[in-house]
């Protein structure tokens, strides 16, 4: 009981920061309808949407899955969306929330994933993060949540500047990547980035590193979208200077380079309570750990 009520005090802290960044920056759901904003990739019977188009349903069965992309590319910003997980029993499946710099998962890719691993009925969700750097990744984490995802919709959300790389979950910062000029240049910078969102079988891998398979007499597998906000630089080639989605770019400005202290206190709580892999501490799988490793997450 003392954990979580500390961590509803240092949650309600950050939404309070956050919430006045958010609102300075005049951030805002996109304009116009799902298609003006974003191309999808499945069949019709596999996506819908409530009757006022708010909230965008992508299903899974045996014979296909769904995904979205926008079609604007975006080169560093604050990136959001409410998601409802699948519920019950979603073992092999895995909805995908990511960036990435190709419209396909090409060899030379900058990405910045946050996938949700589905499990048997009763147990918890995990929350797997990675970053790619010209087609590289190897930085998983993994996180169990400290709610149900599967019960209400929650706000995940990515903040990419110059400067560091942040992972939200409901305003709480679950993971940092630094950019520190590293010798192994493993910062993406460079490319522009589409997001996208998916949901897909992953049972050779997602659940108990594929012994958990999917049980397809549940499907289909639903998993529910709404309100993407996006705060960000628009891309437009050739190489442009930055076109922001608002006149004022805080999310590359100083109070965005590091984590606040209220950010800090939520986050060393996470690390403390929620982490369950982190390639950092897996010196069996890295004998000589990637120099990211070694930096302060607030540095």
């Amino acid at each position: 009981m003392e954990k979580r009520a500390n961590l509803f005090v240092c949650v309600l802290l950050t939404t309070l920061v956050l919430a006045v960044l958010i609102t300075c920056s005049k951030a805002g759901e996109l304009k116009g309808t799902f298609d003006d904003n974003f191309s999808k990739s499945c069949p019709e019977t596999h996506f819908k949407t409530s009757e006022d188009g708010q909230i965008w349903y992508l299903s899974l069965d045996k014979q296909a899955g769904c995904g979205f992309m926008t079609r604007q590319r975006y080169r560093y910003g604050w990136f959001s969306m409410k998601l409802k997980l699948v519920g019950g029993d979603s073992a092999g499946v895995v909805t995908a929330y990511y960036m990435c710099s190709e419209n396909a998962a090409g060899p030379e890719r900058d990405e910045l994933d946050i996938e949700f691993l589905g499990n048997r009925t009763g147990q918890p969700y995990l929350l797997q993060t990675n970053i790619y750097k010209n087609g590289t990744g190897n930085r998983e984490m993994r996180h169990v949540l400290w709610f149900d995802p599967t019960e209400d919709f929650h706000t995940y959300s990515i903040l990419w500047n110059t400067h560091q790389i942040v992972f939200f979950v409901d305003q709480v910062p679950i993971r940092v990547f630094k950019n520190a000029n590293y010798t192994n240049n493993f910062f993406p910078s460079e490319k522009p980035m589409y997001l996208f969102s998916s949901i897909w079988n992953a049972d050779d891998w997602a659940t108990r590193g594929g012994v958990e398979k999917t049980d397809w007499k549940k499907a289909p597998f639903v998993s529910s979208y709404k309100e993407f906000n996006v705060d960000a630089c628009q891309w437009e080639d050739p190489y442009p200077a930055c076109v922001a989605t608002t006149a004022d770019n805080w999310w590359d400005q100083y109070k965005a380079w590091h984590l606040s202290e209220d950010q800090k206190l939520d986050y060393a709580w996470v690390q403390r309570n929620l982490v369950i892999y982190d390639y950092c501490k897996d010196t069996q799988r890295f004998p000589k750990l990637p120099e990211e490793c070694w930096l302060s997450p607030w540095a």
